[in-house]
């Protein structure tokens, strides 16, 4: 594909026009393909979606909280380059990233770029919601003319510092003025920029969107266990404190290595969210990871894990109606068999372990991304790299039933950081899945691959371009990088 010049792209345009006019009967992109009548608390969003970031999910969010259900409106890869310029995600990969939102209802794929009121209509929503910036087609129009002239738009507040041009220039830049050195510190208002009380202001506005964030599916109740993991860096890190190469006096003597092994440590676990806790007879089930331009590849691995364990669960007799009719007794209700926590690394130990300019979410930024997944259930920041025996043991609802984590092929490792946990015997390897490629490595290798055409992309929005010299800065980092990595797995040859 190759992005739209005056004149060339008449034929293209006219095709997309035609998918996206109003179908015909049978032919709605999904059920029902009768009309339903149109209901005030059904709401419409639509957009690009493209690897889906938690400004993505703060205006789903928003639109969810005025309504009780929420259909999101997927534009098609020919109309997004058409109107916008190239995608990083495709289509199939952008809807099951909407459909792994905790307030989407339902996603509806090949919605039409400038939106349609037979569209909206046939799916029965009354209003459609989009933030308060300006969305223009190719032709610079307003996409919701439309529906603003029938009085079916509400507009709600754009998620400020964050959107896909930002990500996209933090890879081309390799920038790293993105990373929180201590999340505690700038959650407490103490670390950042600007002034004692700016930063006090910041704190409690990103405290705010956690608990937001952390909400159920109507987007008003509790939903979701938040938690922060404080506790040293070589724990969090999990490597030796110190590597010593040295000589005895005795010229004769071998090279001697000194290691000293890193203590482990309970840590504190800081409740920053109240939300819904285990309940009776739920697997617990541990994941972690970096998490980093959160994706399918992520919410397919924690779908995959709730199937799996969901699985041990039905050979147990969970819907037994005996056993179903005990939970509702005790509980008010029934429930899900499984209990997901996930723990997210902190900036510095991705860093470390990865290099360049990875993540290039920072924490705060990935947290609010696995808080919106719908597979979620709470949420640790600041997880230790390996988890260790007295990390398992203190975790706020003890040791968990399972462990669970996916083949690693990003950042291949020559030692296991998930030796305590088969140790313990709760360690359970989640198989491949359709999106298992698809990760921070692969969506940062196909922006540099489509530099050109994202250059292109951020002139038509009046953005800087990247040049020559953004590439030679990354390719010089991943060199170091790879040089990195290969010290860490020296340090952890000597390690005990």
């Amino acid at each position: 594909m190759t992005s739209a010049r005056p004149g060339a792209g008449r034929t293209r345009t006219n095709s997309i026009s035609q998918k996206e006019s109003v179908p015909k009967a049978g032919q709605w992109p999904v059920d029902p393909q009768e009309a339903v009548p149109i209901d005030d608390d059904r709401i419409w969003i639509d957009g690009c979606f493209d690897f889906a970031h938690h400004g993505h999910a703060g205006a789903m969010l928003q639109a969810r909280q005025l309504g009780k259900e929420l259909l999101v409106g997927v534009h098609s890869d020919e109309s997004i380059l058409e109107n916008k310029g190239p995608t990083v995600m495709d289509l199939k990969e952008r809807v099951a990233a909407v459909d792994a939102c905790r307030w989407a209802t339902k996603s509806i794929p090949h919605a039409p770029y400038v939106t349609s009121l037979p569209w909206i209509s046939h799916y029965g929503c009354q209003f459609v919601v989009h933030g308060d910036d300006i969305t223009s087609d190719s032709s610079g129009e307003d996409c919701y003319r439309f529906v603003k002239a029938a009085g079916r738009f509400k507009v709600v507040k754009r998620t400020p510092g964050i959107s896909t041009t930002d990500l996209v220039g933090r890879m081309l830049l390799c920038t790293k003025t993105h990373f929180i050195k201590s999340f505690q510190r700038t959650l407490a208002g103490e670390e950042g920029d600007g002034s004692d009380e700016e930063r006090k202001v910041k704190a409690a506005a990103m405290l705010q969107r956690i608990k937001d964030y952390a909400t159920d599916e109507s987007g008003l109740n509790p939903g979701l266990e938040v938690w922060d993991w404080i506790a040293s860096r070589p724990a969090k890190e999990r490597r030796v404190s110190r590597v010593d190469t040295s000589t005895s006096q005795d010229s004769t003597s071998p090279t001697m290595h000194k290691t000293e092994r890193v203590r482990e440590e309970k840590g504190i676990f800081k409740h920053l969210v109240q939300g819904k806790r285990p309940k009776p007879g739920q697997r617990v089930v541990y994941v972690d990871g970096g998490f980093d331009l959160f994706s399918t590849g992520h919410t397919e691995f924690l779908a995959l894990v709730i199937r799996t364990e969901s699985e041990e669960a039905l050979a147990q007799g969970w819907t037994a109606d005996e056993q179903r009719d005990k939970r509702v007794q005790e509980s008010g209700c029934d429930y899900a068999p499984v209990y997901l926590i996930a723990g997210i690394h902190d900036d510095e130990v991705i860093n470390y372990w990865k290099g360049v300019n990875f993540p290039i979410m920072n924490m705060f930024e990935r947290g609010l991304c696995v808080l919106q997944c719908k597979h979620v259930d709470a949420v640790v920041f600041g997880a230790p790299f390996t988890p260790s025996k007295a990390f398992l043991r203190s975790l706020p609802y003890g040791v968990p039933d399972t462990v669970a984590h996916g083949p690693t092929s990003f950042m291949p490792l020559t030692f296991d950081p998930y030796k305590t946990s088969k140790e313990l015997g709760i360690f359970k390897e989640i198989g491949s899945h359709e999106f298992q490629n698809v990760n921070a490595g692969q969506i940062v290798e196909r922006i540099m691959k489509g530099r050109a055409l994202y250059e292109e992309r951020q002139r038509k929005k009046g953005e800087k371009g990247f040049g020559e010299e953004a590439m030679r800065r990354r390719e010089q980092m991943e060199e170091d990088a790879a040089r990195q990595r290969k010290f860490r797995e020296i340090e952890r040859m000597y390690s005990v």
